[in-house]
């Protein structure tokens, strides 16, 4: 196996990185896994601020990726391409134009046993500026390299034992609400795992194939390209936390969910071979207010606009369930990811140390890591058993200040400032106190009833691998 970094890159680097590790799963899969679309943007990590931009062929010699890492006018383009293609054993990344002087990175898979292999991967590169650049840049690259192969090798061998979990068939699914903070996590962890998956979409520049069109706002939708599908996965909503609830704003939550699912759950049920499954987003908001009362999917439903809105939400997917589609409503609780949502608000604020609790501190937070909020879809659309409302959250809720303690914790900063209640409502309003300062401790009894394993039980695990932060770094 050629695997040695070509001469061209033996003169010019100044630095070797090797990152290797054991995975769960025969080297033949874990080859497949990378030469799947998607691979790219399951390896990327949340905190990684990294768009593709252009994408020709796939991992083998020839071809070609266009990145775009940072954002605005400190953005930079990176080119790489492939070569050095091995079949189920190797292939190489090259910079042609980017940051470094020089960059190729090898992606070895070396078999161990019959069920294991290891994942190595050797990057030789150089960094602008020679010894200079070296002394200046060195210790910060190395740092940032090792962070990010060892979450790299983290998800690779956690995806492939969640795939290896629900055994080998596949499906053709469709997905919406595809470029949000779920479906853009969504999409590569399925489609790495062998699966076909389309998107439904309304914008017309996302159009193309691959996409089916519709319209929730007008109710219109392409009835004749729903056609085929094995399941449904329906994540489209507006954001809740986007400002103030204003009328105008409360009425667009509302419709967006309601009115959206209520459109497609018409169609899909006059479809000639409906899908099996529809998987619908639903949330924890279902509960209300409920301080540290445990609940779990056997509880009432609590008051408030969210709980209105959740009760209409999954009402609107009953129609499906009649016409003997499999219906689950995923009751999401707040998702972890470094790349947005509410995690990401909170960090500029934690990072300036000026983090703390919000109010009195006390009320439940019932979370959950991006990781297992994909897992518990594929794992919603393999069990046929499951269907009605699942709580996707962490078996472990804390209080808001166990929240801001454990993040302050993993940024190494203090949290000790607190955000008083009666500023929550002044800035915020009706949504500052429904999301801020209630809270619910949610039990996800019926994901653990029905086996599913949680990658990060833990907040503190959860937030470490989501933002890059290894204990003591």
């Amino acid at each position: 196996m050629s695997g040695a970094p070509s001469a061209r890159a033996a003169t010019r680097s100044r630095e070797l990185f090797v990152h290797r590790s054991r995975i769960a799963a025969p080297a033949a899969e874990v080859f497949r896994w990378h030469a799947r679309p998607g691979a790219l943007e399951r390896l990327t990590p949340p905190w990684e601020r990294v768009t593709v931009v252009e994408r020709r062929g796939g991992i083998e010699n020839g071809g070609r990726v266009v990145l775009r890492m940072g954002r605005g006018p400190f953005a930079s383009r990176w080119v790489a391409e492939h070569d050095g293609y091995v079949e189920g054993e190797q292939f190489r990344d090259v910079q042609v134009a980017g940051p470094f002087a020089a960059w190729e990175h090898t992606h070895r898979v070396v078999p161990a046993e019959l069920a294991a292999c290891h994942l190595e991967d050797c990057i030789a590169y150089a960094l602008p500026l020679g010894p200079l650049g070296a002394l200046i840049g060195g210790p910060v690259v190395r740092s940032r390299l090792a962070r990010m192969f060892a979450y790299r090798h983290r998800v690779t061998a956690q995806d492939l034992a969640a795939h290896a979990r629900v055994g080998g068939r596949t499906m053709k699914i469709l997905v919406s609400g595809s470029s949000g903070l779920i479906g853009s996590a969504l999409i590569p962890f399925l489609t790495t795992g062998g699966h076909d998956v389309a998107r439904l979409v309304r914008r017309a520049d996302a159009r193309g194939p691959g996409t089916v069109q519709w319209d929730p706002a007008a109710g219109t939708i392409d009835a004749a390209g729903l056609e085929g599908f094995d399941a449904v996965v329906h994540l489209a909503g507006e954001n809740i936390a986007g400002g103030r609830w204003t009328a105008a704003k409360k009425a667009r939550i509302r419709d967006s969910r309601v009115g959206g699912t209520r459109t497609l759950v018409q169609v899909l049920t006059r479809l000639e071979r409906p899908p099996a499954t529809f998987v619908s987003a639903s949330a924890v908001g279902y509960y209300g207010n409920r301080g540290a009362e445990p609940v779990d999917e056997t509880s009432a439903r609590g008051a408030g606009f969210l709980a209105d809105v959740v009760d209409e939400w999954e009402a609107a997917t009953r129609p499906a369930g009649e016409r003997g589609i499999r219906v689950v409503n995923l009751r999401f609780g707040v998702v972890l990811s470094g790349a947005g949502g509410a995690l990401a608000t909170m960090l500029p604020v934690f990072r300036l140390a000026a983090g703390g609790p919000i109010g009195a501190g006390t009320q439940y937070m019932s979370w959950v890591a991006i990781d297992d909020v994909i897992g518990t879809i594929l794992h919603a659309l393999a069990t046929p058993a499951l269907s009605g409302p699942v709580n996707t959250v962490a078996p472990a809720a804390v209080t808001n200040r166990e929240f801001a303690t454990t993040l302050g914790r993993v940024l190494s900063r203090p949290a000790l400032l607190p955000l008083p209640a009666f500023v929550v409502k002044l800035a915020f309003g009706e949504m500052g106190e429904e999301l801020l300062l209630a809270g619910n401790r949610v039990i996800p009894r019926r994901l653990q009833e029905s086996g599913y394993e949680f990658r990060f039980p833990e907040l503190e695990g959860a937030l470490r691998h989501v933002l890059g932060r290894s204990r003591g770094g």
